[in-house]
């Protein structure tokens, strides 16, 4: 039995396995492949204190080597349950079970894709799903933010101080998004909204390096297409929570419901990062997590074994 298993090895949850070490706990931080965390897929972190401009694939290089020099343990398989049975915690996995005092589910949550044709290829190439991220490579160029809820319009006038033009494509003839937020958007002289519309396409040239030159756009009420010249493409249609392993209280979207000590509805298993119902979804904000969890574990151990 482990004393605490970690399940996701990005950011939250290699910060968590580093706490709960230092705390004497013997920790398993499991993870389903040797690329984890969203970060790793960020072409430029510049937002994250202590490193003005890194990758966040060198930015999470550095986190796993933090891990593996203090003595946290690591594992690749695939998580499939995570449950409890009284104190103790089963952790399902494809390569066995495990049994743990203790759970973190560190499972982090994709952003919704489009689907279209050159969407994955210009991934970190003009197509972003973080204008907070990715905002300011774009100063003084034209973006499109594909969306019509609260995110699409936080993050379009997060662009809107930073960019030449905002086009906003919604594809019906009204917004999702709060008042203050529409009020807001309607107001930024920048910002131009294309109604009624899909991106069917996003396209990218270059002989070396590909990047977003243009969008194709449908309008579904008439089918006319037409084509927009743009640098940039932000896409905010929702995003997906990797929590379905684990029977806890959930919002309505499915992320994690936790407390200010990161645990969920069912002692000793708690949530970090981007999977948990949290205010922002932020790197900085999920190493936090990590820590506070881990802390917050091994208090909830030491109560068992006394």
């Amino acid at each position: 039995m482990y004393d605490l298993v970690i399940v996701g090895g990005g950011p939250a949850g290699l910060t968590a396995g580093i706490y709960g070490v230092r705390f004497g706990l013997e920790t398993l931080v499991l993870e389903r492949s040797e690329i984890s965390g969203q970060i790793a897929l960020t072409d430029v972190v510049e937002n994250y204190p202590g490193f003005p401009s890194i990758t966040g694939f060198e930015l999470m290089e550095k986190y796993k080597e933090h891990a593996l020099a203090v003595g946290v343990e690591t594992k690749i398989t695939d998580v499939l349950t995570v449950r409890s049975e009284g104190e103790k915690k089963l952790v399902s996995t494809d390569s066995g079970d495990l049994e743990a005092k203790a759970v973190i589910i560190a499972t982090g949550a994709n952003p919704k894709h489009l689907g279209v044709p050159g969407e994955e290829e210009l991934i970190a190439k003009g197509v972003s799903y973080c204008a907070t991220c990715d905002g300011p490579f774009f100063r003084n160029k034209t973006v499109v933010v594909v969306g019509g809820g609260d995110s699409a319009l936080t993050d379009a006038l997060i662009l809107s101080k930073l960019v030449e033009k905002v086009y906003v494509v919604h594809r019906r003839d009204e917004l999702k998004a709060v008042k203050v937020l529409r009020d807001r958007a309607f107001a930024a002289a920048n910002i131009e909204f294309i109604w009624d519309s899909l991106v069917q396409e996003i396209v990218g040239t270059g002989t070396e390096i590909r990047k977003v030159e243009k969008v194709i756009l449908e309008n579904v009420k008439t089918g006319e297409t037409r084509e927009l010249l743009t640098n940039g493409v932000f896409i905010y249609i929702g995003i997906h929570p990797n929590t379905e392993i684990v029977d806890v209280e959930k919002d309505p979207k499915g992320f994690i419901k936790t407390g200010r000590w990161m645990e969920s509805s069912e002692k000793g298993i708690y949530a970090i990062g981007d999977c948990r119902d949290t205010p922002i979804w932020q790197l900085v904000t999920a190493v936090s997590d990590g820590a506070v969890a881990a802390t917050a574990a091994n208090e909830y151990i030491q109560g068992l074994e006394k």
